[in-house]
């Protein structure tokens, strides 16, 4: 072992030890996790109360006279469910067709002796920070005759240059002495990333999917310029009704009308973002996985 080497382990287990380190490493890290979770319960309770206790400030964490009214509202409202169905299938078919395209696009660009590729990559890099903007990306859209059309929401953003580049650079940390026995065994380059790389790098296209799956959830400025009213996905039906345009109560009182109104805004958050949440469980083994993928043992 060298004089680095154990100067490294030595200042580790230091920093481990450390009590005041940990301490304080555990203060800040529990502040975080209550400054996420807080209001995420605070909303859970505003669902699932009456409201008469929301119109008199009675909830806090907990929910205050039960009730799934709310729910139940969002239930006999038909756009809703409709909406989700679309977000589905915005965000499966469109993370699907980005991972395809990004892996395709980024494998040769991992390749510094590959011709045009640092021409290539300046491209990358010179459209992360300049755009032709709004107006532009509608007149090409709309010429290509995707307005109107779920098309709109999948081609378009099919590539993220920044989670391009994370392929790039994961890819050129794999060892390149498994492509190179790989290609005097007669396999083509085709058939190293099918084989080789893609097995290899389930940290990154997880990490990568994660990334573009929030995206296309969360997108509701492009369903806003690009899609029709039927085809919107459910976080622009919550968008609608956060801002008011879009009223699911039609009955009762002004006072119980808006405290209801607050319950069912409330119960839509939960819904719409109760799905992508639970993705991340489910992903994060592939996240630490990450840490050793492509070391090279010996």
């Amino acid at each position: 072992m060298s004089e680095k080497t154990a100067s490294n382990l030595q200042k580790r287990r230091i920093r481990e030890h450390n009590p005041v380190l940990n301490t304080f490493t555990f203060i800040v890290l529990s502040i975080s996790v209550l400054a996420c979770v807080i209001p995420f319960l605070y909303i859970i309770a505003m669902s699932f109360s009456s409201p008469v206790a929301i119109t008199n400030n009675r909830v806090s964490l907990w929910p205050v006279d039960f009730t799934v009214e709310a729910y139940k509202s969002i239930y006999e409202y038909p756009n809703f469910f409709r909406a989700y169905g679309y977000t589905f299938l915005y965000t499966f078919f469109g993370t699907l067709i980005s991972l395809f395209m990004m892996v395709l696009f980024a494998y040769p660009l991992s390749k510094d002796w590959l011709k045009g590729q640092k021409i290539a990559m300046k491209l990358v890099i010179f459209s992360m920070f300049f755009s032709g903007g709004l107006i532009p990306n509608y007149l090409l859209i709309n010429s290509l005759h995707l307005v109107g059309t779920v098309w709109s929401m999948l081609i378009p953003y099919a590539i993220n240059q920044f989670n391009l580049i994370i392929l790039i650079n994961f890819f050129k940390g794999l060892p390149t002495e498994i492509e190179e026995a790989a290609v005097i065994d007669g396999l083509s380059y085709f058939g190293i990333l099918v084989r080789i790389v893609l097995p290899l790098s389930g940290a990154a296209l997880a990490t990568v999917g994660l990334y573009t799956a929030v995206f296309f959830w969360n997108n509701w400025f492009a369903p806003l310029i690009y899609l029709k009213s039927s085809q919107y996905p459910v976080m622009m039906l919550l968008r609608n009704i956060v801002n008011g345009r879009t009223m699911i109560v039609d009955n009762g009182g002004m006072g119980e009308k808006s405290s209801l109104s607050i319950s069912i805004k409330s119960a839509v958050i939960i819904l719409s973002s109760l799905p992508i949440i639970m993705l991340y469980p489910f992903l994060q083994k592939y996240f630490v996985k990450g840490m050793t993928v492509g070391a090279v043992k010996g």
